[in-house]
């Protein structure tokens, strides 16, 4: 493969600033048959599932993960907690700024308060590890974090929980599953009425999901591993339902590593095309960024006719990226 093969223009005017209100009134790209797409609304969801279908949802919750602190010199520093990497939450990869002036064994300040200790890099190389100085460091974390948005995204939110799922729980991740965040209270309620089950599966999202591929074939590029966890009673349910539909490629992650039968654990699955799929017959997804390892998954899921579906959706002036609109894809057939 080459890189152009998952490339496209995105106009900038199409990428999503703000998000939509309410959740549930973005659109909904239906392409469940590839050949004959829909123009819905994510609120439509009732009319197109029901008994028999068990839909899988990621409950992780983001993390007010972005740290602005200062320098001993009084320059500024950034850092942005990825993941923990001990049980008492002090010890974090991070990326941070400004990290060609940053030293081993530097520490941090907010206001004077000394909150961070700079470790060495990671095997990664542009990351670090960072110790938290609190003894109580969720809890600093929350009091001085900010959330973590993607960078294409300028300004800020009003309300910080439109940048977290209705269902969310354990606070982890430095990004939101985003395709989750369409789903309002009475969608969920909705959607269990007509007979569908949802199920819920953690997956912690980290930066590298949506990285943008840097090698000349994609097929080259390293997939860090993410955290992720499905209960046993949530593989019963997929492997017993007329259609598996996951909400988001972070479900989707976590299912098809589950597959491999290992409930829990790091998985660092990366999903290309030629990929023999196991679990997932519907994802429900947001669009993504040009040259990212999403849109491999999206190819091996509904092979190259994504790209006529991105093209449609980019006439209909359709809202890209995190607080963007959503397509429902149906799995193509093995051949």
């Amino acid at each position: 493969m080459h890189l152009s093969d998952i490339d496209y223009v995105l106009p900038e005017k199409l990428i999503a600033q703000k998000p939509i209100e309410p959740r549930d009134s973005a659109r909904l790209l239906v392409a469940t048959d590839i050949d004959h797409p829909e123009h819905l609304h994510v609120s439509d969801l009732v009319n197109l599932v029901g008994p028999g279908d068990v839909i899988v949802v990621n409950d992780t919750r983001v993390l007010p993960a972005r740290l602005a602190l200062q320098r001993k010199t009084g320059g500024a520093a950034e850092v942005l907690l990825l993941e923990q990497r001990s049980s008492d939450a002090r010890l974090w990869e991070a990326l941070v700024k400004p990290a060609r002036k940053l030293k081993d064994g530097e520490v941090l300040e907010y206001f004077g308060k000394r909150v961070v200790r700079v470790g060495p890099r990671t095997e990664a190389g542009d990351t670090f590890v960072i110790e938290i100085l609190d003894d109580a460091p969720l809890e600093l974390i929350s009091r001085i974090g900010a959330m973590p948005l993607p960078p294409y995204i300028r300004g800020s939110l009003k309300d910080q929980e439109r940048y977290q799922t209705v269902y969310s729980r354990r606070a982890a991740s430095a990004a939101a599953p985003t395709a989750g965040l369409h789903f309002t209270p009475e969608l969920m309620t909705a959607v269990i009425a007509t007979g569908a089950r949802v199920e819920q599966v953690e997956l912690v999202v980290g930066l590298d999901t949506f990285k943008p591929i840097s090698t000349d074939n994609p097929l080259d590029h390293v997939i860090h591993s993410e955290y992720y966890n499905v209960d046993q009673k949530v593989l019963d349910a997929c492997h017993a339902a007329d259609r598996v539909i996951a909400v988001g490629t972070t479900a989707t992650r976590a299912l098809e590593s589950a597959a491999s039968g290992q409930l829990s654990g790091r998985t660092n699955i990366f999903i290309t095309p030629g990929y023999s799929w196991n679990i997932v017959d519907v994802m429900m997804t947001n669009f993504h960024m040009p040259k990212t390892s999403l849109l491999l998954m999206i190819e091996s899921f509904v092979g190259p006719q994504w790209r006529s579906l991105y093209e449609e959706a980019i006439a209909e002036q359709y809202r890209f990226l995190s607080f963007g609109d959503a397509m429902l894809l149906a799995r193509k057939k093995a051949e």
